[in-house]
């Protein structure tokens, strides 16, 4: 075989490489609006989504350098159909602007991990000190416990957070506001769930919902794994990659369920929604799409730069805060703060009398 007929054997090869990375791209952009349940090869693909473009974006630069413009139209065509996905991973910030003097509803979540398990309390103080620092009015956190030694962390909080709702385990609104009407959403036989409650922000009622979806189950196969190798017993390399495939596309399952359930209950609302919550799923997932709906994404309206809300190894956005269209936003940020294994993330809102 010539050197020529090496060269186009190359180029054929590497034309086929970028239409797979075409094809597989354009089916995990379609992958969000298909429930796990019903097709979880075509699911899994949002998750590799970054992989995708960012293979698709060497292909153009190839094509690009060998002037190959027929070739170059296709990973070309396929990062422009990108460009909505991309907006909810990174945000250039041309349009966010600072707070300004306009009075506003500043909302937060955080999943505190039930502060650490500590007995003393100084986490749970440190992280009620950051929420007056940031002149927060509602707050919602998942992962809650109230017990800190010899009190109540509710004790503390109520002094600057004059009301609280109690979800069913670890969840709790905490609003300077008055609280009404609250429920818990339940999601099962499982120790995650969800609930609202109905908020009155000087005349204005909103409600205000607060959700922990089931975790990916990755962490969990990777703890059997070990877990069966401390106790002397040999894993198979590939019996690892089934357990992981399989407590994932079963944490996928179960939160789709889930974000269906949650979906209805938003659906039912008459009044103004914000929605708050470790989704513990990635941006154009079913469950982002699911439970997106016809609200607004905080981050793609008013974020800056890559806002990755998980402080472990996987730099993804997990915690969200999505509010009704009635409702105006004007800043939306993240502090890096090390009490937990997630970010807390931050909103002003700009409430309708307001705008």
């Amino acid at each position: 075989m010539g050197k020529q007929a090496v060269f186009k054997y190359i180029s054929f090869m590497i034309l086929v490489v970028s239409v797979l990375l075409a094809s597989f791209t354009i089916f995990g952009l379609f992958g969000g609006t298909v429930n796990p349940s019903q097709g979880t090869a075509m699911a899994m693909l949002v998750y590799v989504l970054p992989i995708l473009i960012i293979g698709n974006a060497v292909m153009l630069i190839y094509w690009l350098i060998r002037r190959r413009w027929l070739w170059l139209s296709i990973p070309a065509v396929t990062l422009l159909c990108s460009i909505p996905y991309m907006g909810t991973i990174y945000q250039p910030g041309i349009f966010s602007g600072s707070a300004s003097s306009r009075s506003g509803l500043t909302v937060a979540t955080y999943n505190v991990a039930k502060f650490g398990r500590e007995i003393i309390g100084f986490k749970s103080e440190d992280i009620l000190g950051e929420m007056k620092k940031q002149g927060v009015d509602v707050l919602c956190i998942q992962e809650y416990t109230d017990d800190s030694g010899n009190k109540q962390n509710s004790d503390s909080y109520k002094e600057y957070f004059t009301y609280m709702a109690m979800g069913r385990n670890d969840m709790v609104i905490y609003s300077r506001y008055p609280i009404g009407d609250n429920q818990i959403i339940d999601f099962g036989p499982t120790n995650n769930s969800g609930m609202w409650a109905d908020i009155d922000v000087n005349g204005t009622k909103i409600r205000v919902f607060n959700v922990h979806m089931e975790t990916t189950g990755f962490n969990r196969a990777l703890h059997q794994a070990a877990k069966q190798v401390a106790n002397g017993n040999s894993l198979e390399e590939n019996a690892l990659l089934r357990t992981i495939y399989g407590n994932y596309t079963r944490g996928m399952t179960v939160r789709a369920s889930q974000a269906d359930i949650v979906a209805a209950e938003i659906a039912k609302s008459e009044l103004p929604v914000i929605l708050c919550g470790d989704f513990n799923d990635v941006p154009y997932s079913y469950v982002y799409n699911t439970l997106l709906g016809n609200l607004v994404d905080g981050f793609k309206e008013c974020g800056k730069g890559l806002m990755y809300t998980f402080r472990g190894r996987k730099m993804v956005r997990i915690d969200y805060i999505f509010h009704d269209k009635m409702l105006e936003g004007e800043t939306y940020y993240r502090e890096k703060l090390n009490y937990s294994d997630h970010y807390p993330v931050f909103m002003k809102l700009i409430m309708p009398q307001e705008q």
